[in-house]
């Protein structure tokens, strides 16, 4: 029996094995880690590309949206010139926040983003962008094209959620969030982390 192409004969790896997008850098497409039910703050095992117990969460605040990440990208040297009081960037993946209308309770799922903003992270000096995006499709909120259409209400809870979601750890982060920044700037962002990526890994 012939399998019809693409046919993996393996599962490929979340990060290294997706495509970035159907129409990159404006809908990408997402790996998600986290949803807004989990009590564990899981994260991809970057050899095995199996998600990881990292830690139960510390504090009593919930990531608000789903969370994961954009495949075949990379937070380098281009993404941290992009956030002047960054040093570095992170070396992982770049972030994203899916909000949807529906609530959806699975991780280790893959969906199309479209972006619409993000948050200028900066942990520890580097940079840690977290970009928002809202489902393709999703009739709620089809007509948001930018952060700024969000309620602020949402976009203050993402701010609140990865400002204190390592505190009371041995080694509380050093962690600054400035204003959310808009959709063409957060798609300057895509762009550099693919750039970065493929300095990196190469094709």
């Amino acid at each position: 029996m012939k399998f019809p192409p693409p046919f993996y004969r393996w599962r490929p790896h979340p990060w290294h094995g997706l495509d970035v997008g159907p129409n990159v850098p404006s809908v990408v497409h997402a790996y998600i880690e986290l949803t807004p039910f989990d009590r564990i703050k899981y994260e991809l095992d970057k050899q095995t590309g199996y998600l990881r117990v990292d830690r139960p969460n510390r504090t009593s605040s919930f990531c608000p949206t789903l969370y994961g990440f954009v495949p075949r990208t990379f937070c380098g040297d281009r993404v941290a010139a992009l956030m002047p009081e960054a040093k570095a960037g992170d070396h992982d993946p770049l972030d994203i926040c899916v909000i949807s209308e529906r609530p959806i309770t699975m991780s280790e799922i893959i969906l199309k983003a479209r972006i619409v903003g993000g948050l200028p992270m900066c942990d520890n000096d580097e940079a840690d962008d977290k970009i928002i995006a809202v489902l393709e499709n999703d009739n709620m909120w089809q007509d948001v094209t930018d952060v700024s259409q969000l309620p602020k209400v949402m976009v203050d809870r993402l701010r609140h959620y990865f400002s204190t979601y390592k505190m009371l750890s041995p080694d509380d982060a050093k962690v600054h969030i400035a204003d959310a920044y808009g959709r063409e700037h957060a798609e300057q962002v895509v762009k550099a982390a693919m750039a970065d990526y493929l300095d990196h890994f190469g094709e």
